[in-house]
């Protein structure tokens, strides 16, 4: 679940941008890293947005092989090294 700011100053302030689509449910996007999720409803949103954002700073989980890649059937040579911006109708708002 996500937590709240407590107030502790050890604990990196995060600016997080919650929308309620249209269709139902709640995308929520971290503005510092550029990474996105959704739920259902805003707590789910943020509790997945809160593992993509540990998964892409490399705090959880393991990387992505070519092998990883090959399995999925994605060219490695075709994966750009550096991430790039996604095309997401949210990012251009």
């Amino acid at each position: 679940m996500a937590k709240a700011d407590t107030g502790d100053s050890d604990t990196p302030r995060r600016e997080i941008r919650l929308v309620e689509e249209e269709g139902g449910g709640w995308s929520a996007i971290d503005k510092e890293t550029g990474v996105a999720s959704q739920g259902e409803t805003r707590s789910e949103a943020l509790v997945n947005l809160d593992e993509a954002v540990a998964l892409h700073k490399g705090e959880i989980g393991e990387p992505v092989t070519d092998a990883d890649l090959r399995d999925l059937g994605i060219d490695p040579d075709a994966v750009p090294d550096e991430p790039r911006e996604p095309d997401a109708p949210w990012f251009s708002e």
